[in-house]
């Protein structure tokens, strides 16, 4: 995984409209000069609604997730036997499974600070994004609120990867071969992800 974020971020250096992140950087930055420009107010507040919403389930949902690894981890003596019936390769031993719990609960919490911070940040965006510009106040600028959002876009994305991981982990408790399997296939599915369509026949070119 983090030899896929290298070679993204090369590619984003190498190709800047390659990735789908960039392109959504530029996407936000015109979304708001067209807002604040043209007073688009009711635009923008849909918008903002609609993606607080979504950000906020995803954060609600990591909160449901963490609880139920916190119940396995309670159990785990039960059925740590059952999970890793498939498991071919490695040792098998409590503190392992314990390991492996520990590090989805990361995974989890992870993803449920990003989604939070996202939440903020669009809730902070609304106030900043209906200011008059003739107010000339400097936070409120065009260029700011673009950071902003571009930051609450930051962190939805880090909380959406660190939900696309759990699969991986998920797999770990099977044996450290689902673990390879899984982690290569996301790879590959994050890869067609990531890329721009627009840009395809030019990257093949």
């Amino acid at each position: 995984m983090m030899g896929y974020q290298v070679y993204l971020s090369w590619r984003t250096r190498r190709h800047p409209t390659s990735s789908v992140q960039d392109v959504m950087l530029a996407a936000r930055e015109a979304w708001v000069e067209s807002v604040m420009r043209e007073r688009r107010d009711i635009l923008a507040v849909q918008t903002l609604r609609n993606s607080t919403m979504a950000a906020s389930f995803m954060a609600s949902t990591a909160v449901l997730l963490i609880i139920g690894v916190l119940t396995l981890s309670a159990q785990g003596d039960k059925l740590s036997g059952t999970w890793l019936s498939l498991n071919f390769l490695g040792h098998i031993s409590a503190e392992m499974w314990l390991f492996k719990l520990m590090m989805m609960l990361f995974d989890l919490l992870t993803a449920f600070f990003a989604f939070s911070m996202s939440v903020r940040l669009f809730h902070h965006i609304g106030y900043s994004i209906n200011v008059p510009l003739e107010r000339h106040l400097e936070c409120t600028q065009p260029r700011h609120v673009v950071a902003q959002l571009n930051r609450a876009g930051i962190f939805y994305r880090i909380g959406m990867r660190a939900y696309y991981f759990t699969v991986p982990l998920l797999f770990w408790l099977f044996g450290p071969l689902f673990l390879i399997g899984a982690t290569t296939l996301l790879i590959f599915f994050l890869y067609h992800l990531d890329r721009a369509p627009v840009n395809d026949a030019d990257l093949m070119g």
